[in-house]
Parts: C-alpha cells; sequence; structure tokens
C-alpha cells in the first residue's frame, strides 16, 4: 500500500506537477492530497498565480536595483540549503 503524500512531499514537487513530469502514480498522489489539505490547496493556487504573473516579466522589465535584489535572495537561499 502506498503512503499518503505529506504536504513536505507535495511542496517539493510541486514544479513537477506544473510541468506535467510527474509519473500518473505521483500524480494521484498529489492531486489526492489537495482534496484533504486546506494548506496545500491554497499554496498550489499560488503557486499557479505567480507562475502566470511572472511568465509575463522579462529581464528587461526589472530595474536593475529589482533585479541584484532578486539575484541576491536566490544566491542566499541556495546558501541556506545547501548547508542543510
Amino acid at each position: 500500500m502506498e503512503h499518503e503524500m505529506t504536504c513536505l512531499e507535495l511542496v517539493e514537487i510541486v514544479t513537477e506537477y506544473f510541468d506535467d513530469a510527474l509519473s500518473l502514480d505521483a500524480r494521484r498522489r498529489f492531486e489526492t492530497h489537495l482534496t484533504e489539505c486546506e494548506g496545500c490547496t491554497a499554496y498550489v493556487e499560488q503557486m499557479r498565480l505567480t507562475i502566470h504573473i511572472t511568465g509575463k516579466l522579462t529581464e528587461e522589465s526589472l530595474s536593475s536595483t529589482a533585479r541584484d535584489t532578486l539575484l541576491a535572495a536566490f544566491r542566499h537561499w541556495k546558501t541556506e540549503n545547501n548547508a542543510e
């Protein structure tokens, strides 16, 4: 018997879900979790909206300050996550 998907597992594979890159079993577990978890449902909808909005951004549309701030944030996040 398969185990139910946890919230952490869902967050870790949300990109694959949007890219339609999950196995049928993983997709089923993902979507079953969404029917049972209000928090993850809200998270997935926020991600969907973020993807929709950011899909309209171009590098040229960012100010140099915004670009530098985003790059610094991603570098900091990467450093923190690689330390774990």
